[in-house]
């Protein structure tokens, strides 16, 4: 743990110069952050980024939005109102937020099971994602998927396996060349998953054919309970590419990661072809909710991080002080939020769940009704229904 505590401590102080900013207009400030470390590259993302009110008051939302679902998460599973596994994004708000706010329209996000905020970003509902956790049909795959299988269009998951998005994300990305496509595929993974093989064998394809693919790599500190120092020979996961240029970025830092993210998209579409990212962030809960997150940690630290390098309230400082938000203004969004969260937890924890026919839908697509297999192999059903859209039809529910 100590290299991650010196990671920790080398985002503090001046060097970050988190609080400079310089007025530009009423509605608009100019911030510094902390320049990024870089492999391969003769020049990086600027550290002078431009934010204004509207895009700050987003972003905050966003946030505040992922922050308390994610909550809310945390405490139906305690109440067994959620069950099986519960990988919770609390303290990285400002890597998936900083990244969606670079995207543009058809770029594509693969990432493993820490994925809650990602589907809400990406055009799902917060109902939808709690609810999909609470396996009702309300859910946003109506309850089949649960915790680390959601969707979007664009969004491919949600993957429960370790490190299988990384070859999936290249190769959605040969999908983008392939179609001449000026877009990105961001293939995110933990520091527990760049030690697996199929990353370099992803990127190793990805540099062949100069692919428009961004690996990113949440370095979270902790590959479940192993500190990345204990698991990792090269903690420099920005270089792991090694043909492969990457850069570091500041992920507590929302600014520093939209700004990152906006350079390495315009390398990617001049045909350079794939790019890393390591974003040096935090999780506030354990690995999974079975894991209580201070067998292998103190308190204290976690305690430390949240005092001095929050994303959310690192960033609403910078826009209260900075003028670009009022203390009423992020009141009124914060009691908004709180006003969502509930009103989509009355839904996850009452609505139907999908009947057992379910069992047998969305098997193949444009097929007729197929012969499966039951619980025994003397039990043979032919789908009663192909779709679930099919299946909510029948019952009322589409």
């Amino acid at each position: 743990m100590a290299l991650f505590a010196r990671q920790i401590q080398s985002l503090r102080g001046p060097a970050a110069l988190a609080t400079q900013q310089v007025r530009l207009a009423s509605t608009e400030v100019s911030f510094h952050t902390k320049p990024c470390k870089l492999h391969k590259l003769d020049s990086g993302p600027a550290t002078s980024v431009t934010l204004n009110k509207e895009d700050a008051l987003k972003y905050y939302r966003d946030m505040q939005v992922i922050r308390r679902m994610e909550s809310a998460a945390g405490n139906l599973y305690k109440e067994k109102k959620i069950r099986g596994f519960c990988h919770l994004y609390s303290g990285q708000e400002a890597c998936a937020v900083g990244m969606k706010a670079a995207m543009t329209d058809g770029d594509a996000v693969i990432t493993a099971y820490r994925c809650h905020g990602w589907t809400w970003l990406l055009g799902a509902t917060v109902t939808e994602v709690l609810a999909e956790l609470t396996g009702r049909m309300a859910g946003n795959v109506h309850g089949k998927g649960g915790s680390m299988h959601m969707y979007t269009k664009n969004f491919y998951g949600g993957n429960g396996i370790v490190g299988a998005q990384q070859p999936l994300g290249a190769g959605v990305a040969l999908a983008m060349k392939y179609r001449e496509q000026k877009n990105v595929c961001i293939t995110l993974y933990g520091d527990g998953a760049a030690n697996q093989g199929q990353l370099f064998e992803a990127t190793n394809m990805a540099k062949l054919w100069d692919l428009p693919v961004l690996f990113v790599c949440e370095n979270n500190g902790f590959g479940m309970g192993t500190a990345v120092e204990r698991s990792s020979a090269s903690t420099e996961y920005y270089t792991r590419g090694d043909y492969v240029p990457g850069i570091w970025v500041d992920g507590m830092d929302i600014l520093a990661v939209r700004e990152a993210t906006k350079w390495a998209k315009e390398y990617c579409d001049s045909g350079k072809g794939p790019l890393m990212m390591e974003m040096a962030t935090y999780r506030y809960h354990g690995h999974s909710m079975s894991d209580p997150g201070t067998s292998y940690r103190t308190r204290d630290e976690i305690q430390e991080v949240r005092k001095t390098r929050d994303p959310i309230t690192g960033f609403k400082d910078r826009i209260i002080t900075s003028s670009l938000a009022t203390e009423e203004e992020l009141k009124a969004i914060d009691k908004e939020v709180r006003k969502e969260v509930d009103e989509a937890l009355k839904i996850a924890t009452t609505d139907g769940v999908l009947p057992p026919e379910a069992l047998y839908v969305d098997l193949y697509h444009n097929t007729e009704a197929q012969a499966v297999r039951g619980a025994t192999i003397d039990e043979t059903i032919v789908q009663p229904y192909k779709t679930s859209a099919d299946l909510l039809k029948a019952i009322g529910r589409a």
